[in-house]
């Protein structure tokens, strides 16, 4: 792919005509790139304006012909469907690659779902890779065995040291149960090791830093992510996964909901342990409007584009992030 884009600039070779139709904004600057961009190969050769007084879809078309033209862009807000109709009948029968550029409504701007019922075209606002049942198996298979592993390698020992540790320095349960909210917006108790003395505010406040209600020992548990550890039991019991967005506290969930467009797409999924927000610097206390913007950002980018490499890759920079230290894990 190196050498392509190097012998498309160099050597001008492995090139394509292209023109477009259509005079607006997104066509300006599609025009752009044909022209700064040489590695993609597209030699721009023509603009027609739809708005022009002397515009024809047919002059275009014979210009297409006359000069060998490879691909026509063209823009759908501004051809009628007759026109767009001519436009695909002639594309095909004459051999030349048709692309549009969508209108500026914004809903051709999503990453589409596109599938037939029978013989009916039909187009989704988006596609959640996990709603595919083949992948969903794939993820619970992983959470399964993943989640089986720690809880007998790991927590197995883990939880009656934490219980001894936790309970020599303030009275109260090991565990701490905090309501969050899941797949499909629905609430769970969230497992973690209590981190804090025991009082009523600790299921309503984010944790801030120097948090006072914090204990010793929950500043280092905190610190390394320990307290996280028994939420392996949920990913065991189906309520989260190993990755996938961070499940926030029933309060917070209503607040950032009015901050942050399109927060509740995060609840397509299961939540989890760890996820892309989180190891791309999005973790932990919320201080401004475009963290909380930022991490559902990377969120939906996660629930359109899951792979199990993506989950590994996810996992491992967890695991150096832990030995690096974070500046928000408090």
């Amino acid at each position: 792919f190196f050498l392509l884009k190097k012998f498309r600039v160099l050597l001008k070779g492995n090139g394509r005509s292209v023109i477009v139709i259509g005079d607006n904004a997104k066509t300006r600057q599609l025009i752009k790139i044909f022209q700064t961009k040489l590695d993609y190969g597209l030699n721009f050769k023509e603009k027609f304006s739809v708005r022009d007084k002397n515009f024809s879809l047919m002059k275009c078309l014979e210009y297409v012909v006359e000069n060998n033209i490879d691909e026509i862009y063209f823009s759908v807000a501004e051809l009628s469907n007759d026109q767009i109709t001519h436009l695909v009948n002639f594309a095909e029968n004459n051999l030349r690659t048709l692309k549009f550029i969508p209108d500026n409504k914004d809903i051709f701007a999503r990453n589409l779902k596109y599938e037939y019922y029978d013989y009916i075209p039909i187009l989704s606002l988006r596609k959640i890779a996990l709603h595919d049942s083949i992948n969903a198996f794939i993820k619970r298979t992983f959470d399964i065995i993943f989640s089986s592993i720690v809880i007998l390698l790991v927590l197995s020992w883990l939880t009656p040291l934490m219980a001894i540790l936790i309970k020599l320095e303030s009275k109260g349960p090991t565990l701490f149960l905090q309501k969050r909210h899941g797949l499909d917006n629905r609430e769970f108790y969230c497992f973690k090791y209590r981190s804090m003395a025991v009082n009523r505010g600790n299921d309503a406040l984010h944790v801030t830093k120097n948090d006072m209600r914090v204990t010793r020992i929950g500043r280092f548990i905190r610190k390394t992510s320990l307290d996280e550890m028994p939420q392996f039991y949920n990913v065991f019991f189906g309520q989260m996964s190993v990755v996938g967005p961070r499940p926030h506290m029933v309060s917070l969930s209503e607040v950032y909901m009015k901050k942050a467009n399109r927060y509740m797409l995060r609840h397509s999924v299961k939540p989890g342990i760890t996820g892309l927000a989180q190891v791309s610097g999005f973790r932990g206390e919320i201080e401004a409007d475009t963290d909380i913007i930022n991490r559902v950002k990377y969120d939906i980018f996660y629930l359109e584009n899951w792979s199990l490499l993506l989950d590994l890759g996810i996992i491992i920079q967890t695991v150096t992030n832990l030995f690096k230290g974070e500046e928000k894990a408090y």
